[in-house]
């Protein structure tokens, strides 16, 4: 008997996780879905893993790291069999493994090159695999042993390949994070080009991989800019999710929830979808990750066919993710998570009677709530972004650039230079400087939170507009509950 519409909801809050951002330890290997795009990021042959917040280079990089998930990973990928993995960079502390930000500043502080620090890094992933003892347990004691003793390091990791190619193993290090190795923006970009570099020579050894893990813009400064970094470039692999990805998502965490909740959801989704138990859990067929109207078909279970009375207001199987794309048409899958689970809340709360789990004004809820959350991350990876976004408040989108560059005349008088520092941070990261408030524009269209329009009016994703208080002619409206300028 299949569940009414308030079980399903019951079932979608209880299941959708509160906390997206949680590791692939914390959630379960039955809720870790791999999208068709992602498996060639996972692979050892690529290097590089570019992508924005919240589409998954953190959960990635633990998920390698943790041997029950990459066994079960390896089904899909056999190159992650007879792998021993290592975190040279990540947001846990390790400080036996790599130095944590302070140390990181106090070695170049004593000029030590950020190429000498990574290169320590891979000296000390050398020994671990050896089993070897670590005569130098401070940082800049290693670091100065790698600049003294250059041809022993090398003798080093062939050594170490050597070794892991008897075993039948491959050696593979991660590096996640790296925009917290230091608040200054050229300084990080040295840190980055620096271990490229080191990466680069580790592809000279058959059994000793790397990954890195760079966040959007990151990598669209010039950290590639060095002599055959057209090698790594080679490898490198966008982090992104289709439509098709993140309803395939969705439904590896409903199918695999627990007790009556399970039941109810797992019934709902064997009308249309083929479900495969695999070890005690769930998961989807590759048939049903690419099939987008059979997808549809379900998600109209959960949202009925249309956004409002009729067809004039969209569908909501589009409209979800069309309205949680950034300026770059990039929707995480955090957001998208966050997006269903208030909107459920929502409906429960205000529209309990209704005939599917999710109103249409409750889906209009979640973007609101998604687009706090998002501007909330957003912030912590660029501190000026509320500074530069408030005096927008208001405006009616879209709209020409002129009236944006009034609004920030208006808040800095100094121009780009008056936009406040915050402690040891540096100034505001613009690009071409020179350009001034075009410049600014610039970087925030690189971020995602503008979009200039084929007529040359400036556009904001409602992913961030709805957060920043920001208007739009028939679109999702601002909840001043949550703008969160401060």
């Amino acid at each position: 008997m299949p569940c009414n519409a308030k079980e399903i909801r019951a079932a979608l809050i209880n299941v959708l996780p509160e906390n997206t951002a949680m590791s692939a330890q914390e959630l379960g290997k039955q809720f870790v879905f791999l999208p068709l795009a992602h498996t060639k990021a996972l692979r050892l042959s690529c290097n590089l893993v570019v992508g924005a917040r919240g589409v998954g280079k953190s959960f990635w990089t633990r998920a390698l790291s943790d041997e029950v998930i990459r066994d079960e990973l390896a089904k899909t990928l056999p190159d992650l069999l007879n792998l021993v993995v290592h975190n040279g960079y990540a947001s846990q502390s390790d400080r036996l493994s790599y130095p944590e930000k302070d140390t990181f500043s106090a070695l170049l502080a004593k000029d030590y090159t950020p190429y000498y620090v990574w290169r320590a890094v891979v000296y000390r992933w050398l020994l671990k695999l050896l089993n070897m003892d670590l005569h130098h347990s401070r940082w800049d004691e290693t670091v100065e042993w790698i600049k003294d003793n250059p041809e022993d390091f090398i003798a080093l990791a062939e050594q170490a390949n050597k070794q892991l190619t008897e075993n039948n193993q491959a050696g593979l290090i991660l590096f996640d994070s790296l925009d917290v190795t230091n608040d200054d923006w050229q300084v990080m970009d040295d840190i980055t080009r620096d271990l490229l570099k080191v990466v680069l020579w580790l592809r000279s050894f058959s059994k000793l991989n790397a990954k890195v893990f760079l966040r959007s813009d990151q990598f669209q400064r010039k950290v590639l800019d060095f002599p055959d970094a057209s090698k790594l470039l080679a490898t490198k692999v966008d982090l992104n999710w289709s439509s098709t990805d993140l309803y395939g998502l969705l439904w590896q965490y409903l199918c695999n929830a627990e007790s009556e909740h399970g039941q109810c959801l797992r019934a709902l989704y064997k009308q249309k979808g083929q479900l495969l138990e695999r070890e005690g859990f769930f998961t989807l067929s590759d048939e049903f990750k690419r099939d987008a109207e059979t997808q549809r078909s379900l998600f109209e279970f959960l949202a009925g066919q249309w956004m409002g009375r009729d067809r004039r207001r969209g569908v909501p199987y589009v409209w979800t993710v069309s309205h949680l794309a950034d300026g770059q048409g990039i929707t995480s899958p955090r957001s998208f998570l966050i997006a269903l689970r208030k909107a459920a809340e929502f409906t429960e709360l205000q529209h309990a009677d209704f005939e599917f789990a999710l109103h249409y004004d409750g889906i209009k809820k979640g973007v609101q709530e998604a687009s706090a959350v998002r501007v909330t991350e957003l912030k912590e990876d660029y501190w000026w972004l509320g500074e530069v976004a408030e005096p927008l408040r208001g405006i009616t989108l879209p709209c020409e650039f002129s009236v944006i560059e009034e609004r920030w005349q208006d808040a800095f008088p100094g121009g780009v230079d008056g936009i406040s520092r915050q402690d040891s941070k540096s100034g505001l990261p613009v690009q071409n400087a020179e350009l001034g408030w075009l410049g600014l524009k610039n970087d925030l269209e690189q971020i995602g939170v503008f979009k200039t329009k084929k007529d040359g009016r400036i556009d904001m994703p409602d992913l961030y507009r709805v957060g920043f208080g920001l208007g739009r002619r028939g679109g999702v409206k601002p909840a001043s509950n949550v703008w969160v300028f401060n």
